[in-house]
């Protein structure tokens, strides 16, 4: 990914919950094959971090990816930035974004260890539907989990973007942000709080 030395980012820790928060990504393979999923990430193992998901294994993708180096792209808030929000004279449009390129080795993860991983994605977005048992009773979750493969990947890699305006002027800057943030486009203020949220780009 191309990223300007003002617009890297390279603290382990914001990476880390950059990943979290927008743990919903893009699987590619080397042969340019994509699957979208959501991860479980664990930045203190292995290396760089893990990411755990699961795919259905009527999906074909798994039998490809195991054991190769593949790449998880994650994203973030992103809007169309307008000229005319700046207050230089000379401008032109541009699209403002965050994102994360994670490089890894896959591993194919064993039963238990999947039946780990589908529990800790669950209860990362609601904690109370495990114990749902009327719901989702033990037979019914093992006939499930006889039809998804779950794997892991040791991350080697990770390249960090935020492309939020920081290179432009602080009257350019507080012209986008004030923009973005009084919109009635959704995107534009979750991007908006995510530059107030990071201190960059809002021309403070």
């Amino acid at each position: 990914m191309y990223i300007p030395k003002k617009m890297e980012m390279t603290d382990q820790n914001s990476v880390s919950t950059f990943i979290i928060n927008n743990s919903f990504g893009i699987l590619i393979s080397p042969t340019l094959i994509g699957t979208h999923l959501p991860f479980v990430f664990t930045p203190a193992e292995g290396k760089m971090g893990v990411l755990y998901g699961h795919v259905a294994k009527a999906n074909q993708h798994w039998k490809e990816f195991e054991g190769q180096r593949v790449l998880v792209i994650f994203t973030g808030p992103h809007a169309y930035i307008s000229p005319t929000w700046y207050k230089a004279h000379h401008a032109v449009p541009t699209w403002n974004y965050s994102a994360v390129h994670c490089y890894g080795v896959v591993e194919i993860l064993g039963h238990e260890e999947t039946k780990l991983v589908m529990e800790t994605l669950v209860n990362a977005f609601e904690p109370s539907l495990i114990e749902n048992k009327e719901l989702m009773p033990d037979s019914y979750l093992n006939q499930k989990m006889q039809a998804i493969v779950g794997f892991k990947i040791w991350i080697d890699e990770i390249q960090a973007k935020e492309k939020l305006g920081q290179h432009r002027s602080q009257d350019d800057q507080r012209g986008v942000y004030t923009a973005l943030k009084n919109s009635t486009k959704s995107d534009n203020v979750k991007l908006a709080n995510y530059m107030k949220k990071r201190h960059i780009g809002t021309g403070d």
